[in-house]
């Protein structure tokens, strides 16, 4: 990761491939600072600076592109430390006729890096280098497993996300075009963040006393 991005990077990276990526571990993130990337390990959880606590408000793992320059959480991140966020896929969840939760890997052909932003945060002696991803209303193949979307970067893009390129980063959180990223149904012991190992994103048919997944 630090040769495709052209970043250097830190001591303390997450171990890698984590398959079961949750909120509030440490992940891998691209910034840049006075033009020069850097990969460094942060907090999925974007914490706002008047939490007193990690667990003071609603965590943040998200952040909404249409009104990321107006919420007072992100506003000024969104002007100041926005970043890359590297990922091979990512998991959302259906529901069938029952009411069971059933989930999805979505993938793309191409490296993944999504639109994030990020803050330091300090509580007393306690710090968090934290972060968020952008997301924007699902395009017409994403609608049909969920109604938002991760924004992801193209690498001609990178520069301009980071702040290296000038202004227009606002221009690029728009949606992937409709074949960018493909999915497919995994076993539904993802939905435990106990569970690990790369058969989690391998394609999952439901067992005859299942139903089959549907889209709703």
């Amino acid at each position: 990761m630090a040769q495709m991005f052209a970043a250097s990077p830190a001591n303390n990276l997450p171990d890698v491939p984590n398959y079961n990526t949750c909120p509030t571990t440490q992940i891998h993130v691209v910034k840049s600072e006075n033009g020069a990337r850097q990969l460094v390990s942060m907090r999925w959880g974007f914490l706002p600076s008047w939490y007193d606590t990690p667990t003071d408000g609603p965590l943040l793992i998200n952040a909404r592109a249409e009104t990321i320059a107006e919420k007072p959480a992100f506003r000024k991140a969104c002007r100041e430390r926005r970043c890359l966020i590297p990922v091979t896929g990512y998991y959302e969840w259906t529901k069938d006729e029952a009411g069971k939760r059933w989930p999805w890997y979505i993938h793309s052909d191409e490296t993944i890096a999504l639109a994030g932003i990020w803050q330091d945060w300090q509580g007393g002696e306690e710090t968090h280098r934290t972060c968020a991803v952008v997301t924007i209303g699902a395009n017409e193949t994403m609608s049909a497993v969920h109604h938002r979307m991760p924004v992801p970067i193209a690498q001609q893009d990178w520069g301009k996300w980071l702040g290296e390129d000038g202004h227009g980063a606002a221009s690029l959180m728009t949606q992937a075009p409709e074949a960018y990223f493909s999915f497919y149904p995994v076993d539904p012991k993802v939905n435990s963040n106990r569970s690990s190992g790369p058969d989690l994103i391998e394609p999952f048919d439901a067992i005859d006393d299942d139903p089959a997944p549907l889209l709703i």
